[in-house]
């Protein structure tokens, strides 16, 4: 079965500054739950273009794995879209994109997936998608966290 999961935010900064941010691969492991044991494995710096493929390591419902996507579109300043090339969905295509608005930009998240393994995996999505909620939810708030400060210094950071 094909699933969808939509999240929208709003930052009062510009959308330069906020697609800046997310061309610097690094910054997942930053808004990525650390419970998710997330890494990239492709040494970085990493060239965010079109083709660009990434290597991560993470643990999802506790068990490691690993997932490889590439960078299927990519235009500066308005939207990326990564898809999971090697991974635990049968499909994963997120889609990212960035709209000037009144005070700032919103930034969109839709991510397409289905699950291996059906009838099965029916019983197990919505585990899955719970915890698809709690990384999203930690991701906005980290965002957030990030863009609203009044600290004018680049955004670009790492977990540590």
């Amino acid at each position: 079965m094909h699933h969808v999961l939509e999240r929208e935010q709003l930052l009062p900064r510009s959308r330069a500054e906020v697609f800046a941010f997310f061309s610097h691969a690094e910054n997942l492991e930053a808004i990525t739950p650390s419970w998710l044991r997330f890494r990239i494995v492709t040494p970085l710096p990493i060239a965010m273009q079109e083709g660009t493929v990434i290597d991560y390591r993470l643990r999802l419902l506790g068990i490691p794995m690993r997932w490889r996507s590439r960078i299927d579109v990519w235009e500066p300043g308005v939207r990326f879209v990564d898809r999971q090339l090697v991974g635990p969905y049968a499909r994963w295509v997120h889609f990212h994109e960035f709209d000037d608005v009144p005070g700032g930009v919103r930034m969109r998240d839709r991510v397409e997936y289905t699950l291996p393994g059906a009838p099965i995996s029916d019983l197990v999505h919505p585990i899955l998608r719970l915890q698809l909620d709690a990384i999203f939810a930690f991701r906005r708030r980290t965002i957030e966290s990030a863009f609203l400060s009044t600290n004018r210094r680049p955004l670009r950071f790492r977990e540590t």
